[in-house]
């Protein structure tokens, strides 16, 4: 049986940017662990427009070669992480529009959430999302990575550089995604 495919998402697609340093650390991790065959997913590179599709995602009629890439991107996988940061107390708007360009192929996997931000870490983006990805019928791990003071994580030479403890936080976050991607119950809260 070959290992579950987890996809992990860069949701920020702006200029200066954080996420694809921070995605980049995680993947490394990822790609160490057992379990995963792992592939990075940059948004700004899959490019979608603000949603405009005619027909509701959930009939998977897509009538754009974007949205039939993004749904093929998306159906390959069994597990997703989002990396994301927190704007406005919430989540970006391009992580929103990728998630509603889609309805099936999200459906029954299990999601887990890397949030990145100032002082609250990105939890505030990680909780607005989590009743977008339920009513998705995907299954939210109760956990997150969180990254406070984002910028003070940086080197002069823009390395994200995790702070002391990170690396567990996020090895431990992917054996729970493994766990539940496998079916198998994640590793009761303590």
């Amino acid at each position: 049986m070959s290992p579950p495919k987890l996809q992990i998402i860069i949701g920020s697609t702006r200029p200066g940017r954080r996420g694809p340093a921070i995605a980049a650390w995680f993947h490394a991790l990822a790609l160490k662990h057992p379990g995963f065959d792992t592939e990075l997913v940059d948004l700004a590179e899959v490019g979608l427009p603000l949603l405009d599709e005619p027909h509701p995602p959930q009939r998977g009629r897509y009538e754009h070669e974007h949205s039939r890439r993004w749904s093929e991107t998306v159906s390959a996988a069994d597990a997703y992480v989002f990396v994301v940061p927190e704007y406005n107390h919430s989540f970006n708007a391009a992580t929103k529009n990728a998630l509603d360009y889609l309805a099936r192929e999200w459906r029954g996997k299990p999601v887990a959430f890397v949030g990145y931000g100032g002082v609250a870490a990105g939890a505030r983006a990680v909780q607005a999302l989590v009743p977008v990805v339920t009513a998705l019928g995907m299954v939210p791990l109760s956990g997150a990575v969180h990254i406070p003071f984002v910028r003070l994580s940086f080197t002069e030479d823009g390395r994200f550089e995790p702070a002391p403890g990170l690396d567990d936080s996020a090895t431990g976050l992917l054996d729970d995604l493994l766990r539940i991607a496998m079916g198998r119950p994640a590793t009761p809260v303590r």
